[in-house]
């Protein structure tokens, strides 16, 4: 696809729809909806509407809640997808938890881990696929996520040999307008959710959050707030230092 960034200019204010067609339509089998949470089920929703057979993938890190397979088990149900898991390495699994225990995390950054459980198996798909479609919103996380573009160039998991294109057609949108979709149109959701759970991830890494505290308050709640993302969409971290 060329001209990127003036697609990403005319689409910014286009529905998340639009987007999505824009991208299904560019290149049909060699793109996948990456799916872990809400917003990830409402482009499934809108996908399916579009185009029956789109593909999906999961990273299973081995640490989710029972809740959360409950639900990727409910959203294959629901749409007829096949959602291809990704698992990490067993090499480098075993390697991390030998040398460091299964909670080195709390002590020594959580980006080690999660660059075991879920970059590497993230590269890994994304080395097959041209292009992939994201849930990312800017308000998730105004620290890193304040340029979210709803196209671009993928240079963190793209390469000059192999170009990688990144959709996030729910950038613009906030959580609510994610909830008003799930409500209007019956959209499966992590029962974790009707808990105080907003943002989703492993389970010793996420807990419920109170009253007035920005969604991804409980993910990795005991670093700094400026840190808030595992590695998955590391080029939001390195555009917020430039």
């Amino acid at each position: 696809m060329e001209n990127i960034k003036e697609l990403a200019e005319e689409y910014k204010s286009k529905e998340p729809q639009e987007i999505i067609k824009l991208a299904l339509d560019n290149f049909g089998d060699n793109i996948a909806i990456s799916f872990s949470g809400a917003e990830d089920v409402v482009l499934i929703d809108m996908a399916v509407k579009l185009k029956k057979d789109v593909r999906v993938f999961s990273l299973d890190t081995g640490r989710l809640h029972r809740e959360t397979y409950k639900f990727l088990d409910n959203v294959r149900k629901r749409y007829g997808v096949k959602i291809e898991i990704q698992f990490p390495e067993k090499e480098a699994v075993e390697k991390l938890v030998n040398e460091k225990g299964l909670f080195s995390f709390y002590t020594d950054d959580h980006k080690e881990c999660c660059g075991v459980r879920k970059v590497q198996p993230l590269r890994k798909i994304l080395s097959t696929l041209d292009a992939w479609i994201t849930g990312q919103r800017v308000d998730q996380s105004p620290s890193t996520r304040a340029d979210v573009p709803v196209i671009e160039d993928d240079g963190f998991f793209g390469s000059p040999e192999h170009k990688l294109t990144k959709f996030n057609p729910l950038s613009h949108w906030t959580s609510k307008h994610v909830w008003d979709y799930i409500r209007d149109n019956v959209v499966p959701y992590n029962e974790l959710h009707m808990h105080g759970f907003t943002s989703i991830g492993c389970e010793p890494c996420t807990r419920e959050i109170l009253p007035g505290q920005h969604e991804r308050e409980g993910r990795w709640w005991w670093e700094d707030a400026t840190k808030k993302e595992c590695g998955l969409h590391a080029g939001n971290f390195i555009k917020s230092n430039i």
